[in-house]
């Protein structure tokens, strides 16, 4: 570790937060990696601590997350409008200038954040609406989150009050497969996969993940002496392992969990595959 670098408190309590570790865990894995969270996480998670989070996806505390599709459902966008309290998060003005939002967005085919925050609302941007809302409700507010799907076929869906927001993408688009979009866009707010299938996970995931599980099997005792040969196939199960559970096609259909989520799509359709999805929450 560089003797320069400085842990915080706060620091500490945000990968407690997230991984539910001890704190001195979290500390030492913080010194360990020179205060790089993602290595933090990773660190805990050598050492055979069980994390609550595999990935760091939460950003914002407070605020609302709306998930919509254009009239053709051949693009979706999520939005996140961060605000401070819970109290804020639930106001009913609040929540509709998030909608109202979201509305400009799909009305003019935005394509990222700052063209969003560019856009015009009532005459003004986007940007000097969200000021407004500040000065009205004095708190902290901020457009932190904007996501985009272009496909065939585009399924949203909201869960938890505005707290989560999923878009699924479609090679396929009818009714049967907007409905089978809307269940498995559910099953992503649920389950949190990593990626569509395993081969569509990427190599920078897949040689973390490789690592990481290499480490936890030469970190047994039960291990100690054993050749190479048999870590290097012990950690190729483990990995395969963690890709059923963790890629979506391959994990069991929360509505029916004697079948996959690809089984599931066969039935609907035999051609139906999901392309891509996005998955934002608050945390």
């Amino acid at each position: 570790m560089s003797t320069t670098t400085t842990i915080t408190a706060a620091e500490i309590n945000k990968l407690r937060q997230t991984t539910g570790a001890g704190m001195m865990d979290c500390r030492k894995a913080l010194v360990e990696s020179d205060g790089d969270f993602e290595k933090a996480i990773d660190y805990l998670r050598k050492k055979g601590q069980k994390v609550a989070a595999l990935r760091s996806d939460r950003e914002a505390k407070e605020g609302v997350i709306i998930a919509k599709t254009t009239s053709d459902h051949k693009t979706g966008l999520i939005i996140t409008l961060a605000c401070e309290t819970d109290f804020v998060s639930k106001n009913a003005e609040f929540v509709a200038v998030a909608q109202h939002i979201m509305d400009v967005a799909i009305r003019n085919n935005v394509k990222n954040l700052e063209e969003l925050k560019a856009s015009k609302m009532e005459n003004v941007t986007v940007s000097d609406k969200i000021d407004d809302q500040v000065a009205k409700i004095g708190e902290k507010i901020q457009l932190t989150r904007f996501e985009r799907i272009d496909a065939e076929a585009v399924a949203s869906y909201i869960h938890g009050a505005y707290r989560m927001g999923v878009l699924v993408g479609l090679n396929k688009n009818s009714a049967a497969a907007l409905e089978a979009g809307r269940e498995v866009a559910m099953q992503i707010a649920a389950m949190n996969p990593v990626a569509v299938d395993p081969d569509s996970v990427s190599p920078e995931m897949v040689e973390r993940e490789k690592a990481i599980v290499t480490d936890q099997i030469r970190n047994d005792p039960k291990m100690a002496g054993k050749p190479d040969e048999m870590i290097e196939k012990i950690a190729v199960g483990k990995l395969n392992a963690f890709f059923k559970e963790n890629t979506l096609t391959a994990q069991p259909f929360v509505k029916d969990a004697s079948k996959t989520v690809g089984d599931h799509l066969k039935s609907v359709d035999p051609a139906l595959k999901v392309t891509m999805f996005k998955r934002v929450q608050l945390g």
